[in-house]
């Protein structure tokens, strides 16, 4: 059994306290291997148009995450996207672009954390296929190769997807998203990334020294988003 370790990380593209935790897993990324599981939290029956009442609902959690982790949002979110009653959130595009990125060139993460930066801070709207293919040329992906890709991984893929990260989620105990779980020697363990949020170079330098997971890192009091929405 090999004992690398790699960690799992369960995340939705529009969970405000995944865009939150960005940049550690930023730093995660250049210590150790990383795997991305969409759980689809406003996929499905859980979409939404964007609406007044939408609006009133998210920005007291979203200004919250900014005071606690120091990540920017964006006039052009606030005034401009969360006002915008054409646009929708729904997990499902953006969590299928990440598979078709990662099935392309290895690169999901990347534009996970791209479409975060385009959602909170830009104000696009990464449910819209159009904006999807206009993110990836900037990452500079192929667009026939990347449109291919994300084809491919539509529909029952990209549900099929959602239920084994659910199921994921499920078997390690995880309350919602994100949930952050190190796989070592077999062993799935929890890690409460509440600590840690607002400080990358303090998780970094944990990765870097871990000899297992201690017991205080192994509670899930993180803030999180619930399955089907942030709280």
């Amino acid at each position: 059994m090999s004992t690398t370790p790699v960690l799992h990380y369960i995340y939705d593209p529009l969970c405000g306290w995944c865009y939150g935790a960005k940049p550690l897993i930023d730093v995660a990324r250049g210590i150790l291997p990383v795997v991305a599981h969409g759980g689809g939290m406003m996929a499905g029956a859980q979409r939404q148009p964007v609406s007044a009442q939408l609006r009133d609902y998210v920005m007291p959690h979203d200004h919250r995450i900014a005071q606690y982790t120091g990540q920017p949002f964006g006039e052009a979110y606030f005034e401009g996207l969360l006002r915008d009653t054409t646009a929708v959130f729904d997990s499902q595009p953006p969590t299928t672009a990440v598979l078709a990125a990662e099935q392309l060139a290895g690169r999901g993460l990347e534009l996970l954390g791209r479409l975060q930066t385009a959602h909170y801070l830009e104000g696009r709207r990464i449910a819209d296929i159009d904006v999807l293919m206009e993110v990836a040329a900037e990452m500079g992906l192929e667009a026939d190769g990347f449109r291919a890709a994300y084809d491919a991984a539509s529909g029952e893929v990209t549900q099929a997807h959602f239920k084994a990260s659910r199921g994921l989620l499920s078997r390690v105990g995880g309350q919602g998203f994100p949930t952050v779980v190190l796989e070592q020697s077999g062993q799935y363990q929890v890690i409460d990334l509440g600590p840690y949020l607002g400080k990358p170079e303090v998780f970094a330098a944990w990765l870097r020294q871990r000899d297992g997971v201690p017991a205080e890192h192994t509670s899930a009091s993180a803030p999180a988003c619930g399955l089907d929405g942030c709280q």
